[in-house]
């Protein structure tokens, strides 16, 4: 991911790649920045603010160590391995009024963006279940954790954010079939706020990709394929079917289907633009560390219920002052100037 980041960073208008962090031996990284090897290297160069796209296991490690000297960082999904650690990253960025921000990139996926506000408009009216299915082969490069911290935590933040619903109960079923010492399959039924229930399919053993988000409500159901950026509508009918033979295919009634025209802009580079705003003080419109440890709550109650069998409830949602309260954070160098005088 370090890659892709470096890509949108360096094109990216009001911002500056400075240096790039690697253990892997190199004098010039991406673009032409300096690559060092260790974090006190890379705060020499004065940065602003950072992108951490390391293992799971080192969030916190080098999270505190980049709160710690006052630099506003985006950190990769999820925010961390267990709910200590994310409530210590989130504490430590809060503390001292810093930008923290986690990489829930489908939240900027235009699918997504689209039908929460459809949803907000009233369009789909009462919503009665999401399903989510998101399924593909194994991906080399992670090692440190299984497919519900690494996969799931797409599901679970996406869920809570395009329905506006917490989440109060889940129960699930986990698998390691590959070989690998952490679970690569997982089914999930939860219960949120409002009687909304949701399902989640994922896994890493899947020959092909899918990710798709079903919600059904009083009016039809949308359907968003997050790998094209497709939304489509298919509604409810008010014209019965009179031929027998196909309502056993087709339903009692058969409604207008709804594929939408909407912009298509890459998540990351939307992603990117809403950090760099909010550093800025211009917007708050990111994933707040705290919203980011609500959704490893969520993926350790998971882990409890498929590990212990049975239905498990999540701790009840904390307010994130944050989300409800946003206000132009200070820069690494005005927060120290503050902190020295």
């Amino acid at each position: 991911m370090g890659r892709h980041h470096a890509r949108v960073l360096h094109a990216l208008a009001g911002v500056e790649l400075a240096g790039v962090l690697d253990p892997a031996p190199a004098t010039t990284g991406p673009y032409g920045v300096p690559v060092v090897r260790e974090l006190g290297d890379l705060l020499a160069l004065g940065i602003d603010y950072a992108v951490l796209a390391v293992p799971t296991a080192l969030h916190e490690e080098i999270g505190l160590r980049l709160a710690e000297a006052g630099v506003h960082t985006m950190i990769e999904k999820p925010l961390a391995p267990s709910v200590p650690a994310a409530r210590r990253l989130a504490d430590a960025f809060a503390s001292r009024g810093l930008v923290g921000a986690v990489g829930h990139i489908e939240r900027y996926n235009p699918a997504l963006q689209s039908l929460r506000a459809r949803l907000e408009g009233g369009e789909l009216g009462e919503i009665y279940q999401i399903v989510t299915r998101r399924q593909g082969p194994f991906p080399g490069r992670i090692a440190d954790v299984g497919v519900v911290m690494d996969l799931a935590t797409h599901d679970i933040d996406l869920t809570a954010w395009v329905t506006g619903r917490s989440y109060l109960q889940v129960a699930a079923r986990t698998a390691a079939r590959s070989g690998r010492p952490h679970e690569d399959m997982v089914s999930a039924v939860a219960g949120l706020a409002g009687g909304l229930m949701a399902n989640h399919l994922v896994n890493w053993l899947s020959p092909f990709k899918e990710r798709f988000t079903v919600i059904t409500g009083e009016r039809g159901s949308f359907v968003a394929d997050t790998l094209t950026a497709d939304l489509t509508f298919y509604a409810n009918g008010a014209i019965g079917t009179e031929w027998e033979a196909l309502r056993t295919f087709r339903g009692v009634a058969e409604g207008d289907m709804v594929r939408y025209a909407i912009p298509k802009r890459e998540p990351l580079l939307v992603e990117h633009e809403r950090f760099r705003d909010a550093v800025l003080g211009e917007s708050r419109d990111t994933v707040t560390l705290r919203q980011a440890t609500r959704t490893v709550e969520v993926a350790e109650a998971l882990l409890r219920s498929a590990r212990e069998g049975g239905t498990v409830d999540v701790p009840v949602e904390a307010p994130d002052p944050v989300a409800a309260h946003p206000h132009r954070s200070p820069s690494p160098r005005e927060w120290l100037t503050e902190r020295v005088s």
